[in-house]
């Protein structure tokens, strides 16, 4: 008979097959449980660019976010992560202050005046990587598999369920870990996004939009672009809305022209897991099991991603001692 896993990972997004990858490949026998399969997750429509912004606390956010940016890195020289280095363009009509990772991109500099979308007098251009998300959670599916791991359907009622499954949960569960928790600071902000068909576009373009939850990007992944998109606040319905679609693929047209006659290929929705800081802390359970939180990382999931699996899975060897 096979061993009962000793690491229950509940959730298959971004975070959690990340750290459930993490997990196994530093030695666990690791079970992951998903209410939704990874193509279903909101981390499956992400646009994804690197770049931590807008989440919390920033004093372990940096150092994730840097850790994080050193395997998408090495990922991006790899055939099959759907990880590629691309050229940014973050263009704003008014300058502003730069965000503090900045320091984490040694080519950022400002724009030339001829790199700026009319209309906008102010960006800068770097190279970061970008996800094609479908494509990457596949990948960790595979090395998933490679180092053993299942993965098994079905919702986790409780904490106290889970940890009959294992002595070590790693809660991961993005919004589902409101209900697992009682933690009423985790809020969904809304994101839809557009793929449409890609008329040969390369570079990554951004435009700052304040404090509007209506934002403007767009992210190119080979054959498709994933058009950016919106940011609403404690909007929990996931139903596309063509009125929404269609002021996306609008304010992305005036900024990329040809981006006109592009074919509509999907419309996504996604719910942020928002709270005023990402949570990774190990509790303990009635009856002596452990569970290390996860999640609250807002829409930064991919750009401190491996950072958190490796904070999780120190958390883990310490439990164990």
């Amino acid at each position: 008979m096979t061993a009962p896993p000793n690491v229950l990972v509940i959730g298959a997004g971004i975070i959690g097959l990340t750290t459930a990858v993490t997990l196994a490949e530093a030695g666990h026998h690791v079970l992951v449980r998903t209410a939704e399969p990874p193509q279903n997750t909101t981390s499956a429509v992400a646009g994804a660019l690197w770049g931590p912004w807008m989440v919390e606390p920033r004093d372990r956010v940096l150092p994730w976010a840097s850790q994080t940016l050193d395997v998408l890195r090495d990922l991006a020289a790899e055939p099959d992560t759907g990880v590629r280095l691309a050229t940014v363009r973050e263009v704003a009509r008014a300058d502003h202050p730069s965000p503090d990772w900045v320091h984490l991109l040694t080519d950022r500099k400002p724009c030339a005046p001829h790199e700026l979308p009319a209309g906008y007098s102010f960006g800068h251009s770097y190279r970061a990587p970008l996800v094609d998300m479908p494509a990457h959670l596949d990948y960790l599916l595979t090395r998933l598999r490679a180092a053993g791991v299942e993965l098994e359907s079905g919702r986790i009622a409780s904490l106290a369920d889970a940890a009959e499954q294992a002595r070590l949960v790693v809660n991961c569960a993005g919004m589902g870990a409101r209900s697992l928790t009682g933690d009423d600071q985790l809020r969904p902000v809304q994101g839809h996004h557009l793929v449409v068909s890609n008329p040969g576009l390369t570079d990554v373009l951004e435009a700052d939009t304040g404090s509007s939850p209506d934002l403007i990007a767009i992210y190119p992944h080979g054959d498709h672009v994933v058009l950016g998109g919106t940011a609403y606040e404690d909007a929990w319905d996931r139903t596309s809305d063509a009125a929404v679609a269609e002021a996306i693929f609008t304010r992305c047209l005036h900024l990329e022209p040809r981006l006109r006659g592009a074919e509509f290929l999907a419309h996504s929705v996604g719910l942020r897991p928002t709270r005023p800081s990402i949570r990774i802390e190990p509790e303990r359970l009635p009856g002596g099991s452990t569970v290390i939180h996860n999640y609250g990382h807002g829409g930064a999931g991919v750009s401190v991603a491996w950072g958190c699996a490796a904070t999780v899975a120190f958390l883990a060897a310490a439990s164990n001692r």
